[in-house]
């Protein structure tokens, strides 16, 4: 009875620990605002790392760990003058990472609270968001 007893919690042991694992994100992008970065891994190995501009002053880009609320081959932003946001990733309310035709400011702050990136990176993001699923993604903004 001792024997199956300790079988039955090492069995349970296992069970939790694969369930921990599988809830983790098999893709992550790591925004860090004060280095203007953002470092994508793939299943724990960085695969890339990009200049971004978070938000500048008087802006906040919200942190936390995120995943993809929903995403848009092109949006236009309604708020900022149908700004256009193509391969946007948005991950939390009206805030994404999307790309952007001011590459000249990439690595320094200069959006509205968004996360820009070059757009052919942001478009290599969006596919592998796709490719990933949103809820084997997670998006996580440091300072």
């Amino acid at each position: 009875m001792k024997k199956m007893f300790l079988m039955a919690i090492a069995l349970g042991a296992m069970l939790i620990g694969s369930s921990v694992g599988a809830s983790a994100a098999a893709l992550v992008a790591n925004i860090n605002v004060s280095t203007q970065t953002m470092t994508v891994s793939r299943n724990g190995l960085v695969i890339y790392r990009w200049k971004v501009s978070t938000a500048r002053q008087g802006y906040i880009t919200p942190r936390g760990s995120y995943r993809p609320q929903r995403m848009h081959r092109m949006w236009y932003s309604r708020k900022y003058d149908m700004s256009p946001m193509p391969y946007s990733v948005f991950f939390r309310g009206g805030y994404a990472i999307h790309g952007t035709g001011a590459v000249r400011q990439l690595g320094r702050p200069a959006s509205h609270g968004c996360v820009r990136l070059h757009t052919a990176n942001a478009a290599t993001f969006y596919s592998m968001v796709k490719e990933f699923g949103p809820s084997n993604t997670r998006i996580v903004v440091t300072n």
